[in-house]
């Protein structure tokens, strides 16, 4: 099997954390546990919350609606960025996201991310006069760190803004096999916290070896 050949998985990680990142710890133990099992695969790396995506401006949003045709060579710089992450979610097969939950939803860093790859004549189409995602057949693999929990039972299901706005924009972008591991209750004393910790590496671990 050449290298282009082996399945693609692209590992994104959002938290502004780099030591004490619960949820960088349980991407990074997913992506172990998976690629042991697949080990012909790929893993890309793209860490969003140590170099974070620049937020479009207005030379980014001129060039988004100009035809591709038309767009001036600053233009085309503009969306240099954007066509090297819409490239690799293109390419790869799989995708796992670290999102940490922040003020009820996603980071800015991770917004940011999302306009640069919200590409109607890349990622998306409106030629039906409803949105058609161009990322079709794409597993996506989101992994949430949560202070409290925001589960249907919890009391607090209504103030999560995270979970029903990636399954919207992904789905409007073409991806609609999501999975969320959400690991809660962070913000618990040490003992609960570990072991709501704990409970999410165990589903992550047996979702490693089937997904």
């Amino acid at each position: 099997m050449s290298v282009s050949q082996r399945p693609l998985l692209l590992h994104l990680d959002s938290s502004p954390r780099l030591q004490q990142s619960f949820s960088r710890r349980l991407t990074q133990r997913f992506v172990d546990t998976w690629e042991q099992a697949n080990p012909n695969s790929r893993i890309l790396y793209r860490d969003i919350g140590r170099f974070p995506v620049p937020h479009i401006d207005e030379l980014w949003a001129a060039a988004y609606e100009a035809e591709p045709t038309s767009r001036t060579p600053e233009m085309q710089a503009a969306l240099t960025l954007s066509d090297r992450f819409i490239n690799e979610l293109v390419t790869a097969e799989r995708y796992v996201f670290g999102i940490p939950m922040y003020n009820l939803t996603i980071p800015s860093s991770f917004k940011a991310y999302i306009d640069q790859i919200v590409r109607r004549d890349r990622t998306v189409s409106f030629q039906t006069g409803n949105p058609e995602g161009a990322l079709k057949n794409k597993k996506l693999l989101v992994i949430t760190t949560r202070k409290f929990s925001y589960r249907s039972d919890s009391g607090r299901a209504e103030r999560d803004f995270q979970e029903p706005y990636l399954r919207s924009i992904f789905a409007i972008l073409g991806v609609t096999d999501i999975t969320f591991v959400h690991a809660d209750h962070l913000a618990a004393e040490v003992d609960i916290q570990q072991r709501f910790l704990a409970e999410a590496e165990q589903t992550l671990d047996a979702l490693a070896l089937q997904w």
